[in-house]
């Protein structure tokens, strides 16, 4: 059973930047596509950003493109979402997620379907 933990949450201005960080438990979480979803206050949860097993390939959200970069480190199995020029409307409970097989469907991605684990979320709220 992989178990994901997040950390980095926080209080950040808008513009500012914010490092989220996901920690795997597992041995063999270098086997999965790993990513970030959030949900904010009375929203659906929506999807964010997805990274393959060998960073090799990524997606993001339109929303977040060209502002949020996803990476991961194999060796210390963890993903992390670079938050950079965040506004309020991204605030939000932040959900890492990983799915076995390593590569992104973006579909399920896209829609948040199939995924193996989840972690318990980290609240990131963005002040103007």
């Amino acid at each position: 059973q992989e178990q994901l933990l997040e950390f980095g949450g926080g209080l950040v201005q808008a513009g500012g930047s914010l490092r989220l960080s996901c920690s795997a438990s597992g041995r063999t979480s270098d086997s999965y596509a790993m990513g970030w979803f959030r949900q904010a206050p009375g929203k659906e949860r929506e999807f964010v950003a997805a990274i393959s097993w060998n960073g090799g390939s990524t997606y993001y959200a339109d929303s977040v493109k060209g502002r949020f970069t996803i990476s991961r480190d194999n060796d210390k199995a963890t993903v992390y979402l670079q938050m950079n020029s965040p506004k309020p409307e991204n605030t939000a409970v932040y959900y890492c997620a990983a799915k076995i097989g390593g590569l992104i469907e973006r579909p399920r991605w896209s829609l948040g379907r199939g995924m193996e684990y989840w972690g318990k979320g980290t609240l990131v709220t963005v002040s103007s």
